[in-house]
């Protein structure tokens, strides 16, 4: 590159920086632990052996297994092992209230050494998206609020519009989709919000209480956004007639919002 091109490279990343370091101010008296490798734009390997996943930050997907990379999750891994190199390998951690995934690794925010939250940097870069799952959602607020610089700036991941249409959906894995409510229901299985097309929102029961039913209920007939990770019903011994495809769980009320548009 170019002298110039640096110096210009230096400055915007500057003025990154200082505005994401606004977000998710760390607590005092967090424990530091050295870092032995990045793995991917949201998870670390300590030099204690533990993996551990960043909370409420889900980067793209490097390639496996023949995939190819999914777009800026290069980008993402690269820039947090320059975060984490410019805390000299050394990061804070603050536990979730969930302290394990279902993959054992350890569930917590992470923090470099002059306190800035990694999670919301990465998301006001647009170097992924922001995810809610409870019960670990103290700093949803501000990490959604970093997510939204990128996202009204078009950067990373907001360059090109990630959110598909409930129509489209053709595969399970994480997705950022929008469509128009036709029904709001709850029964034994919990609260149901059917889509136009083969996709249906759940909230399983032993989380109803973390939504408001009438505020759901107002939403049919309207354009919502949800994000999460859809899965494939008819993995599971086929369909029931008139049954959805494709079921997107929603463990959080901060997984769903009124579409823009």
């Amino acid at each position: 590159m170019k002298k110039a091109s640096l110096v210009g490279a230096f400055f915007v990343s500057a003025i990154w920086l200082s505005s994401a370091q606004a977000f998710c101010p760390a607590p005092p008296g967090l424990a530091h632990v050295m870092v032995q490798k990045v793995v991917d734009g949201d998870t670390l390997r300590l030099a204690d052996g533990r993996s551990v996943r960043m909370i409420g930050l889900n980067s793209p997907e490097l390639g496996r297994r023949g995939r190819s990379d999914e777009p800026f999750a290069v980008a993402a891994r690269r820039r947090l092992e320059a975060l984490v190199g410019a805390s000299a390998g050394r990061v804070g951690l603050l536990p979730g209230k969930e302290d394990k995934d279902r993959y054992g690794r350890t569930l917590a925010h992470v923090y470099s050494a002059d306190g800035q939250n990694l999670e919301a940097q990465l998301l006001a870069e647009g170097l992924g998206f922001h995810v809610v799952v409870a019960p670990n959602v103290d700093l949803a607020h501000c990490q959604r609020a970093a997510e939204r610089q990128a996202r009204e700036a078009g950067v990373g991941v907001w360059k090109r519009s990630p959110v598909l249409e409930a129509y489209n959906i053709k595969a399970p894995g994480f997705a950022v989709l929008t469509g128009r409510v036709i029904d709001v229901s709850r029964n034994r299985g919990g609260i149901w919000l059917q889509l136009e097309g083969p996709v249906v929102l759940r909230v399983a029961p032993n989380l109803v209480s973390r939504f408001d039913m009438a505020s759901l209920e107002r939403l049919k007939g309207k354009r919502i956004e949800a994000r999460g990770w859809v899965v494939d019903r008819s993995r599971r011994g086929g369909l029931e007639p008139g049954q959805a495809r494709w079921l997107l769980p929603l463990t959080d009320s901060g997984m769903l919002s009124r579409a823009s548009r």
